[in-house]
């Protein structure tokens, strides 16, 4: 089998074949499918590993103390010997993996061969394409949850147990020192318990990673602006907890500590960073410094980890084994995102490669996973992913009920947020044949606002009032994303015609649940508010390509721009990601383009940020690539798209110019002023009301609202799996 390894005297970096280690009794021989590169604890080997004689001496000045004892105790030619022989040899690299059981030891009975385990330690799960892994330092990967991601098993343990260390309350306010990986998870455990966070990190990039995934601001340690978010946070107290998770020789992280920290706080140490305390103001403080030691209780007790004699529960609550559970736990229930984490992942037999890259600065990364040959063909990723597309089930369907001639169509309102007051109530306010009967918000103001800005008849906080009020027609959903499905269930089972705001769904549970309300009461009256496909440019340029006969393709550029600070769409927990939010309106835009829905989605997802690569296939080997960047120029237009088939070309820039390209000349192009962009709200709700008012059909069929919905859905699942994702109509 092949291992990474490295000469400590010469910093050699090698893939070398060796032999494959034994099956003992008490473990078992897993077969790796990902291990995770620590960028903190291993670059720091490497890098000492290419240092001087002098250079390392100085590094670990411990090693050296013992050296110094051997030469009084055994000699110099002695100590050199031993010294010199230690040096050069090589030695192994890694303790974070997932992979296979591929045989069991005697003694062990909680996992069999076949099973996907994630493993800890830096002896047993090393860079290799085989190890025996003893009882207590691996643990069964839940259902569902990617080999890739179970890899991060080890690193976040460490985390969990820094974080257990802090004893954090809810309500609490901590502060992260340091955003590398260890400091990213830690603030997203802080931020699943309760945890208001502040991190701390010169780089921008980690620092902006940090606030999506949940911190409530990051900056620069030398920035005021870190002491003011501290102060605003903490009504100018200081912060309940410190977690250093910073490495290097300076010793501003542990006086940033003492700084910020308030009255008899708290100061975890997670990483390997200098302590050289400030006495006075540690002392006036009266700060409680606390060291975490790696995985939790059973770190270097070798009866723990080799013999597998575990601590009882009652006496030792959180082991590093069940620390190592709970951490992968987190992760499948979606508390702990390490996707955004991941950096780079590379062929194992690229690692020599890859260690140099990281060394030199080359490759910039949070998170690197080394990929094993021949994984999945053992593991679950050896199927396809699928996403399951509900069918729709009316029960015999209900008719659209009868309304009198020339009667004003009814319409209620739930939720009065910025989007329904500038986007959607501009254009229904004025409206022929439209009352506004009620605006339903949750606080008492705002409905007022909305009655008096847009003459609804009445204003309430009472949504079970509007859902009986039979003389209303139709029910519009405009809250935040979170309560969009319980809301039209709801309103579908009131008999009500629901125009819900994207998306319609953020999980399958909820999809399922909306299209169980429509078989139970035959009311399929939805729809969900993508309008591009109304806007009147794109309508004309659609009908100007004309019919095609091959396969098209499809490029679709969403120069999305980051998100203003506090926006709740960074609140991925409740809202969903940004991408589920509103990345329904362009796959719902491509497949109107291309007359079908897809039947397989593939999502790629860069380093660092949010930006997103997203391949649709449909029926016909048409593709569509939604490219939905937020690093991009502000300046840029936010929304261009390519349509190309039959030596045709369509073209259109953001709303404001579009264009159809034939031959060698332009057959049309039409254009209007920016300020009078349109994407289709306006045409949109016209056909809402006229489909409410006359009873015919919706202007989007359901079976295509809920495809779209799954497709979006299938992002997520996709940057999980690595893999395209099929969207299975379920049955």
């Amino acid at each position: 089998m092949k291992q990474v390894v490295q000469n400590y005297k010469s910093g050699e970096l090698a893939v070398l074949d060796v032999p494959v280690p034994g099956c003992k009794p008490g473990g078992v021989l897993v077969r790796s499918a990902y291990s995770l590169i620590s960028t903190g604890t291993e670059l720091m080997k490497v890098s000492e590993a290419g240092m001087s004689m002098l250079g390392k001496a100085r590094s670990r000045p411990d090693q050296v103390a013992k050296v110094v004892q051997s030469v009084a105790t055994n000699g110099v030619p002695a100590t050199y010997r031993k010294v010199m022989g230690k040096l050069d040899s090589y030695t192994p690299l890694g303790y974070s993996l997932c992979g296979v059981v591929e045989q069991v030891g005697a003694g062990t009975d909680d996992v069999k061969v076949g099973d996907l385990v994630a493993c800890a330690g830096n002896e047993h799960a090393l860079h290799a394409e085989l190890n025996w892994v003893p009882k207590n330092l691996y643990t069964p990967v839940p259902d569902g949850l990617a080999p890739r991601h179970a890899a991060f098993g080890t690193v976040g343990s460490i985390a969990l147990q820094g974080v257990r260390r802090g004893e954090s309350q809810l309500g609490d306010v901590a502060l992260v020192i340091g955003l590398g990986l260890i400091g990213q998870l830690v603030v997203q455990l802080l931020t699943a318990s309760g945890v208001r966070v502040v991190g701390v990190d010169p780089d921008r990039e980690r620092c902006a990673l940090a606030e999506r995934l949940g911190a409530a601001a990051c900056g620069d340690p030398s920035s005021a602006a870190v002491e003011a978010t501290v102060a605003e946070l903490t009504g100018g107290h200081g912060v309940d907890q410190v977690y250093l998770a910073a490495g290097g020789g300076s010793n501003q992280p542990v006086e940033l500590a003492a700084r910020l920290c308030r009255d008899r706080g708290r100061v975890v140490d997670i990483g390997k960073c200098r302590l050289d305390l400030p006495w006075n103001a540690y002392y006036e403080k009266e700060l409680d410094v606390r060291f975490s030691r790696s995985y939790g209780p059973g770190r270097y007790d070798p009866e723990y980890e080799l013999e597998g004699r575990d601590y009882p529960i009652g006496y030792v609550r959180w082991t590093e084994r069940r620390n190592l559970a709970c951490f992968l736990d987190l992760v499948a229930r979606g508390r702990v995102d390490v996707e955004p984490l991941v950096s780079h992942i590379a062929d194992f037999d690229d690692a020599v490669e890859t260690y140099q890259r990281l060394k030199d600065g080359e490759l910039k990364a949070v998170a690197v996973l080394f990929r094993y040959p021949g994984h999945a063909e053992n593991t679950a990723e050896a199927e396809a992913p699928a996403v399951a597309v509900p069918e729709v089930r009316r029960n015999g369907g209900v008719p659209a009920p009868v309304r009198a001639a020339k009667t004003p169509v009814r319409l209620a309102f739930v939720g009065a947020g910025n989007y329904a007051t500038s986007m959607l109530l501009p254009h229904l306010a004025q409206r022929d044949g439209v009352t506004l009967s009620t605006v339903v918000t949750t606080t008492a103001l705002s409905a007022a606002n909305a009655k008096r800005k847009f003459g609804f008849a009445e204003a309430t906080t009472d949504l079970d009032a509007v859902l009986g009020d039979k003389s209303i027609d139709a029910v519009f959903v405009v809250t935040r994303h979170s309560s969009h499905a319980e809301l039209t269930r709801r309103a579908l089972l009131a008999g009500k015609t629901v125009f819900v705001e994207k998306p319609l769904a953020l999980t399958e549970d909820e999809l399922t649940g909306v299209l169980a309300a429509v078989e139970e009461s035959g009311n399929d009256r939805i729809q969900v508010g993508f309008n591009r496909r109304f806007a009147p440019l794109l309508q004309e340029a659609h009908k100007r390509f004309g019919a095609r006969t091959g396969p098209a393709s499809l490029r679709y550029l969403v120069n999305a721009g980051r998100l203003d600070h506090g926006s709740w769409y960074l609140r991925q927990g409740a809202e969903g990601s940004r991408f589920t939010g509103e990345g329904g309106h362009f796959i719902d835009t491509a497949s109107w383009l291309l007359g079908a829905d897809p039947v397989s989605v593939y999502a790629l997802a860069p380093p660092g940020n949010e930006d997103l690569q997203v391949v649709l296939r449909y029926p016909d080997g048409s593709t569509a690539t939604i490219s939905y960047v937020t690093t991009g120029a502000s300046g840029f237009p936010k929304e261009t798209l390519d349509l190309v088939a039959d030596g045709k070309v369509l073209r259109l820039d953001d709303f404001v110019r579009a264009s159809v390209h034939g031959g060698r000349r332009k057959r049309w192009v039409s254009s209007r002023l920016p300020k009078a962009r349109d994407k289709g709200q306006s045409a949109e709700l016209a056909a809402f009301v006229k489909a409410v008012r006359t009873g015919g059909p919706m202007p989007v069929p359901l079976e295509s609202l809920v495809t779209t919905t799954a497709a979006t859905l299938a992002v997520r699942a996709g940057l999980a799996g690595g893999a395209p994702v099929t969207l299975a109509r379920a049955r």
